[in-house]
């Protein structure tokens, strides 16, 4: 039987982000309209609604909507900025960020995975302001830059210096940092010329590759 997504969609929303203290009315909304289950590759669609990260091939996963929302929300995001998305994966937080932002730039390592995310945004309507680029994220995408904020969807050993440096000025970067296992999401922000981070939470992502990420 195939589940009510409609309905699974607002249970997630009421239950792993509003109950969890997610707050930000656009972000809330974001999550309630793109349909993560477009996201899924076909044999895990069951768990697109999972409190929890789905596997997407290539080693890689879903962030668990809960970890997506918070991202986003401490993007603190109006819907006028340019937003470097660093790890697009099979693109449904680049759909999320699109619904927030003017435009977004999301790089993805592994080609067959950009692809798929590609078709994915297209399929879902959601590419009008998404672009898909294959390279190294962790070295940013200077040729776009500087960026009004940044969202990293793998964990760092450290802050990627070339990431800092693409982000505007007033900008704000998302990422977790940590060992290989476990990690601590900080947000990064620039503030007259000065660049501090506070952390929002405990979390584990796959790890960071590239120049600038785990090798």
């Amino acid at each position: 039987m195939i589940p009510d997504w409609a309905v699974e969609r607002r249970r997630m929303v009421e239950r792993q982000l509003r109950g969890r203290g997610i707050r930000d009315p656009r972000v809330l909304r974001a999550m309630g309209e793109v349909p993560r289950e477009a996201f899924v590759p076909l044999e895990s669609r069951v768990l697109a609604y999972r409190d929890g990260p789905v596997p997407i091939g290539f080693g890689q996963t879903m962030s668990q909507p809960y970890m997506t929302a918070l991202m986003a929300e401490r993007l603190e995001l109006t819907g006028v900025e340019t937003v470097l998305e660093v790890g697009a994966g099979c693109g449904y937080a680049s759909a999320v960020l699109g619904a927030l932002a003017a435009r977004v730039i999301a790089i993805e390592l592994i080609p067959e995975l950009a692809e798929v995310a590609r078709a994915n945004l297209r399929r879902a309507g959601r590419d009008a302001n998404v672009i898909v680029i294959e390279g190294d994220g962790s070295a940013g995408y200077p040729a776009a830059a500087p960026f009004d904020a940044i969202s990293v969807a793998a964990g760092a050993p450290e802050m990627p210096p070339s990431l800092l440096d693409q982000l505007a000025g007033r900008g704000r970067a998302v990422i977790p940092v940590g060992s290989r296992q476990d990690q601590e999401l900080r947000v990064y922000t620039r503030r007259g010329g000065r660049t501090i981070y506070r952390v929002a939470t405990q979390c584990r992502f796959v790890p960071l590759r590239g120049g600038e990420g785990w090798h």
